[in-house]
């Protein structure tokens, strides 16, 4: 079905959520239609927050608003719609489209494929009706269906389109891009080097992509590497947590602008316990570019300057080569936790593959080589 037709059908003036791979086309028409128009569109922190922000829209409006997420985000969601949204609670409606990564039957990566087993039942168990739109489902279909949920919504209910691979399409999905020099991959050569035989934790998505193809390309082994490939968000907290185990290991962490906007209550936290031995670094391209490129909020934020609020003892910024390899000279012997904040242009290589260990062999080797002890 075309992303236009199903926007057109859903008869919505409010949306809200967390962009999604599967769901690009419809994110991408959102965009085309209202941009960042705050009045009509809101790309969220996390999917809790888009649900909050949807609850509000209602209180004011009356009217039913849009949450767009992917599967993975029911975890966040599942707070609001069991404690604000429910009809036993105050009965707001709000229609979710769910993109549907890991759907049985289907290839997916590994962090995916136990979501998309308990996608439908975590509906079923909050009590939110659902349509599974497919790449056969047609606009009468979908019609009928928003008919059947309207009739839910008049009942302070909620309801949920799950969205399978490649149900929505589009003619043509928009490009983004900034004028930021450095590549990612190149940030991660810098930092790689910096990092020496020190334990990294990288966040999921493209990031940790690059890492594990960096590690071949310069023979080196993997052991010194947590690639994080679901829960986005909390690469900082498990970098937090292994940080205060191994008060003799130094930790990086290599954040995304996204990623730690999903959760960024874990700064706080970390200045709050305050490691010596962490340093956090976001990459920032103001991009979720591994679901498509569309906008996070981290064009209008100063995130050094959030890190220092937070407590962290050090915070520098970088845009370009000459400022990143003097600021990881400075944080690499700092004691931490301190904070980089770099501008990176958006894009990958075209021939970008995914790690070929699986998670669990990864981990096995990420203890063995965190267990070791190092002198100096």
């Amino acid at each position: 079905m075309n992303a236009k037709d199903f926007l057109r059908i859903l008869a919505a003036d409010f949306f809200t959520g967390v962009p999604d791979s599967l769901l690009k086309p419809f994110v991408g028409a959102l965009m085309a239609r209202y941009g960042r128009d705050p009045r009509h569109h809101v790309i969220a922190a996390n999917e809790g927050n888009a649900a909050a922000i949807a609850a509000g829209y209602h209180l004011a409006t009356g009217r039913v608003p849009v949450v767009y997420l992917q599967n993975s985000g029911e975890g966040n969601v599942v707070n609001p719609a069991a404690s604000l949204l429910h009809r036993a609670v105050y009965g707001i409606p709000v229609l979710f489209v769910i993109g549907w990564r890991g759907e049985p039957g289907t290839k997916d990566e590994p962090q995916h494929m136990e979501q998309g087993k308990i996608t439908l039942p975590l509906l079923d168990l909050l009590d939110i009706p659902h349509f599974i739109v497919g790449k056969e489902t047609t606009a009468a279909e979908l019609q009928a269906v928003m008919e059947r949920f309207r009739a839910v919504f008049a009942q302070g209910g909620d309801a949920a389109l799950v969205v399978s691979k490649g149900a929505l399409t589009a003619e043509q999905l928009p490009s983004y891009c900034n004028a930021y020099p450095l590549r990612r991959e190149d940030i991660l050569r810098h930092i790689l080097d910096a990092a020496g035989g020190d334990l990294i934790v990288a966040t999921t998505g493209k990031a940790s992509r690059e890492i594990f193809e960096l590690r071949e390309a310069r023979g080196e082994d993997h052991a010194h590497d947590f690639l994080t490939v679901g829960s986005m968000g909390h690469a900082s907290s498990i970098a937090l947590g292994l940080a205060l185990a191994k008060p003799s290991r130094r930790v990086w962490c290599i954040d995304g602008d996204g990623a730690a906007i999903l959760h960024m209550g874990a700064m706080a936290v970390i200045g709050q316990t305050h490691p010596q031995n962490l340093i956090h670094i976001v990459i920032d391209n103001e991009a979720h570019e591994s679901v498509g490129g569309f906008p996070t909020a981290a064009g209008t934020m100063d995130l050094s300057a959030i890190a220092r609020g937070c407590g962290y003892a050090e915070a520098r910024s970088a845009t370009d080569a000459a400022t990143l390899g003097s600021a990881l000279q400075a944080l690499r012997t700092a004691a931490g936790p301190v904070f980089l904040a770099v501008k990176s242009a958006i894009g990958a290589r075209e021939d970008l593959g995914r790690p070929t260990r699986t998670p669990e062999e990864n981990k096995r080797a990420f203890m063995a080589e965190a267990s070791r002890t190092v002198s100096g």
